[in-house]
């Protein structure tokens, strides 16, 4: 009879084995595309590119419907290029992303854009394994279109908040694409919005979008925050482009990324956000942003939740309430040679959390220009909670305007391990400040 350690110890010494003899066998130096095989591919002179237009193009319109058509068709034939040619796109609901497709715009002259949101009140319950809902008269709703569906949680009364799309009708009776898995009940105020990312994508990989200009209508649609959506909102997913993509005016986010990992953010422009010009969100793994402009958002650069071993080197972060934020978790990253200037609160900020546990340690924030940061009181780098083993050198930390009650650096009363060393301060009231034990 085998016992478990005894199989365990085989296993263990199986896994050993063929770990060897990966090492030692020989590299692929001329490789073939061969029957279910990813581990190796040719790399391919050319591969399929499909045209976008409102006028011309492989595929001729200006909704979303016919970008998703472009996203599919290159998709099912294993990946490729959707152009989208000039022109302004309007959608009514939001284009899903698929594996292995890159989305490759002419630069400011294509616009994808959305409708104006509008609500509706759901008038009849539906339960969680239900898959419709039925909407007030005179809702606009039409087949294909995008819903954020919102309500009261029946028990706790917290909101839930729900992405689907409308897949058919009769009447004001809509089938969704999939079930709601949440109670919609009327005593929870059930609602649907016409709210949605612009592009999206969730569990796909190996995706591009470059040189196109996204813009989210903030004047013209109520807000939602970057958990759910953005110009971008992509969830679960891995090695994702992002590279001359102008992303502004959403009442949200303007690029979010959740659980995403080995995300390159380059020469963007992201701003006018309600929220935050770039999220990369809950445990996401070793992001690059680099040389981005990140202007009049609420918080420019925002490390959300567990996000390590990131670069963020070389952005211009100007003119937001906050220029860059850190804190749960978010570990071992290193931000350089950022200049942030103009934030209305503070330039970088450590946040509190809920305890040491929780914050953001063994960050590196080096050779960094922060200018003007914040009103009377403000300060250029603040470190809060019990933050531990951040360094913290060679950055110019300037105020230009007068010194006030303003602190280059300030350390919260529980923060540990801080290595500061070669910073230039110049025109605070107080160059380092370390706030005592309470």
């Amino acid at each position: 009879m085998h016992t478990r350690r005894s199989f365990l110890a085989f296993s263990g010494g199986l896994l050993s084995a063929m770990a060897l003899r990966a090492e030692d066998r020989p590299p692929v130096t001329q490789p073939r595309a061969t029957s279910f095989d990813r581990a190796v591919e040719p790399n391919w002179d050319e591969r399929l590119t499909v045209s976008v237009g409102e006028k011309t193009g492989d595929l001729v319109g200006n909704s979303h419907r016919v970008l998703q058509a472009a996203v599919d068709y290159v998709a099912n034939l294993g990946g490729g290029t959707v152009k989208v040619l000039p022109g302004k796109y309007v959608l009514r609901g939001a284009v899903h992303l698929k594996s292995g497709v890159r989305i490759l715009g002419s630069g400011e002259d294509s616009i994808v854009t959305k409708i104006p949101s509008r609500t509706s009140k759901l008038l009849v319950d539906s339960d969680w394994y239900d898959q419709e809902i039925t909407l007030s008269p005179g809702h606009g709703f039409e087949i294909g279109d995008s819903v954020c569906l919102r309500v009261k949680n029946a028990h706790y009364g917290h909101p839930e908040v729900l992405k689907r799309r409308l897949i058919a009708r009769s009447g004001d009776r809509f089938k969704l694409d999939k079930p709601l898995k949440v109670n919609y009940w009327q005593n929870g105020e059930p609602t649907a919005s016409a709210l949605f990312p612009l592009f999206t994508g969730e569990e796909i990989e190996s995706i591009a979008i470059e040189d196109i200009t996204l813009d989210g209508d903030r004047t013209n649609n109520e807000n939602l925050d970057g958990n759910y959506a953005g110009c971008v909102f992509l969830q679960d997913c891995r090695d994702i482009t992002f590279r001359k993509v102008t992303a502004r005016s959403y009442n949200g986010d303007g690029l979010s990324w959740q659980i995403c990992h080995d995300v390159l953010v380059e020469d963007c422009h992201s701003h006018g956000h309600a929220g935050l010009g770039l999220h990369p969100g809950s445990g996401s793994q070793r992001p690059i942003i680099r040389r981005n402009r990140l202007e009049k958002n609420n918080i420019g650069l925002f490390f959300c939740w567990g996000v390590k071993y990131g670069l963020a080197e070389d952005n211009l972060i100007d003119g937001n309430v906050t220029g860059l934020s850190i804190g749960h978790r978010d570990t071992d990253n290193l931000i350089r040679r950022n200049t942030i200037t103009n934030s209305t609160q503070v330039g970088i900020l450590f946040r509190p959390e809920r305890g040491p546990s929780f914050c953001a340690h063994r960050n590196v924030i080096e050779d960094n220009i922060v200018i003007n940061s914040g009103g009377a009181t403000g300060i250029a780098i603040d470190v809060q909670g019990g933050t531990e083993s951040v360094t913290i050198r060679r950055n110019e930390l300037k105020e230009t305007r007068a010194a006030e009650q303003r602190i280059g650096i300030r350390l919260g009363a529980d923060t540990k391990d801080m290595q500061l060393a070669d910073n230039q301060i110049a025109g605070f009231a107080q160059t380092v400040v370390q706030l005592p034990k309470a």
